[in-house]
């Protein structure tokens, strides 16, 4: 795996995941809703981690804790995030999006 997506797929992904978990969820919002609503929960898990509660440090050592709540705040985590909410937004527009009208026609 080539170094460039080795260290940035990762977090990209997990933000993607996001979407495609709050579109699961809530099917009948709107996909701008949840493309809101991942940055904000993606964003708010990131700065979340300048917080260092001795119980949170705990869940934080577990690791599904370390999983969805990571370990320290890094601003190009943000744009990591941010990248991988976009690319799902636009293979959910262009591309499942098109694919599901045509099967209603």
């Amino acid at each position: 795996m080539p170094v460039f997506l080795h260290e940035h797929a990762g977090d990209a992904l997990w933000a993607g995941m996001i979407y495609f978990g709050f579109r699961m969820v809530w099917i009948r919002r709107s996909k701008a809703w949840a493309f809101l609503l991942s940055f904000v929960f993606s964003w708010g898990i990131e700065f979340s981690q300048m917080i260092q509660m001795p119980w949170l440090n705990e869940v934080r050592s577990t690791t599904l804790g370390a999983l969805i709540l990571g370990h320290g705040f890094l601003v190009i985590d943000l744009v990591r995030y941010t990248a991988g909410i976009l690319c799902t937004f636009v293979i959910d527009h262009y591309f499942l999006s098109n694919r599901r009208s045509s099967y209603e026609h």
